[in-house]
């Protein structure tokens, strides 16, 4: 089902899952320890990009190593290097991952797809 907004003035609701948020606090005391800094910058860059989820869930494309499995529910905002996984709905954007692009993706989506914790 598309996820469209109803008007120009419509929003979504952004929900972040545990999961993306464990992600995500990981990257920022990883980087922490060398540069509180920057690692404060991540957060921001991070946060910036995905703000913009709540006004446009389509603007980003698929997750192509799932779409060659034959999964299209998933989309991601690429802030390099980490990818922010979402799944989105009539009127909800869930943030499920914060990624390392850096990794092998594709094992870890589809481990983490398979257990249904994206």
């Amino acid at each position: 089902m598309p996820i469209t907004p109803k008007n120009k003035h419509y929003s979504y609701k952004v929900v972040w899952s545990r999961t993306a948020e464990n992600d995500l606090l990981k990257i920022v005391e990883y980087i922490a320890q060398d540069s509180p800094g920057n690692a404060l910058k991540v957060l921001k860059k991070i946060k910036k990009q995905v703000s913009e989820l709540y006004y446009f869930p389509e603007k980003y494309r698929i997750i192509p190593e799932l779409y060659s499995q034959g999964i299209t529910l998933y989309r991601e905002v690429i802030v390099k290097p980490w990818r922010v996984v979402y799944k989105g709905t009539d009127n909800k954007v869930y943030v499920l991952s914060v990624l390392d692009s850096r990794q092998n993706i594709e094992d870890i989506l589809l481990r983490r797809y398979t257990k249904n914790i994206l």
